[in-house]
């Protein structure tokens, strides 16, 4: 199971600035090199971390965060497996994964990349005799982004190399398939669109329910039952 997930900063200033703003919300941070480790309320293993990543960086607009300390986007996950080496051959010949070299110690074995022609993550493993078991703060599965045209390939890819990938299943505003690499740590392969301004214009996205064509029946009794979240725009207007 994946047990941490990791964003890039740039910077130590920015493991400074998050360290502050985490104390503020009382959440414990342990700090090490070039890194920052704490958890969700649910215990799930969080990190922010200095990396040397060239990848454009994905950040977020927020007017309580200045940019040189914003997030950068994701940079990998920490999964436990009980045997690592039993995973090598399906993530090197089926999905094309690396050896990542580690910083100071030649390479990690345990330490993978996942390269497109614009970006790269990570996904490393760290060796455990226990068993996973699914649960509230736990990570449902891994998503890896394909091109729409490349999709169908990647599913023939990873059933030749002994995965058991669902068949593509439209999810409208993107097509996704599904399998468990040999670790049975859960992976979804999930296009690049047509993305999430197929029904509405971007600059109201998140203001409403939006659904899915084949949902919309479901509209009222879902609106019933779902939690309303609040729109941060307007929180932001207000300070």
């Amino acid at each position: 199971m994946v047990h941490r997930i990791v964003w890039r900063v740039r910077d130590e200033r920015a493991l400074d600035f998050w360290a502050d703003r985490l104390g503020g919300e009382g959440i414990r941070a342990a700090r090490a090199e070039r890194a920052l480790s704490f958890e969700d309320p649910e215990g799930l293993g969080l990190a922010l971390a200095v990396t040397e990543s060239t990848d454009e960086p994905l950040a977020a607009v927020h007017p309580e965060i200045p940019a040189a300390v914003a997030l950068r986007g994701f940079d990998g996950v920490r999964a436990y497996a009980a045997d690592p080496e039993a995973s090598r051959g399906f993530l090197e010949r089926g999905l094309a994964f690396v050896t990542r070299a580690a910083t100071g110690n030649g390479s990690d074995r345990s330490t993978y990349e996942s390269r497109g022609d614009r970006r790269g993550s990570s996904y490393a493993y760290d060796q455990t005799d226990r068993t996973g078991i699914a649960g509230a703060g736990t990570v449902h599965h891994v998503a890896w982004a394909s091109r729409m045209e490349d999709h169908e390939a990647w599913r023939r890819r990873v059933s030749e190399n002994g995965g058991r990938p669902t068949p593509v299943i439209d999810r409208y505003y993107f097509r996704s398939i599904y399998f468990r690499e040999p670790s049975g740590v859960l992976f979804e392969i999930a296009t690049i669109g047509p993305g999430f301004t197929t029904d509405e214009p971007r600059e109201h996205l998140g203001e409403r329910l939006a659904l899915p064509p084949k949902f919309e029946p479901l509209r009222e009794r879902l609106e019933r039952a779902l939690t309303p979240l609040p729109n941060p725009r307007e929180q932001w207007i207000r300070r």
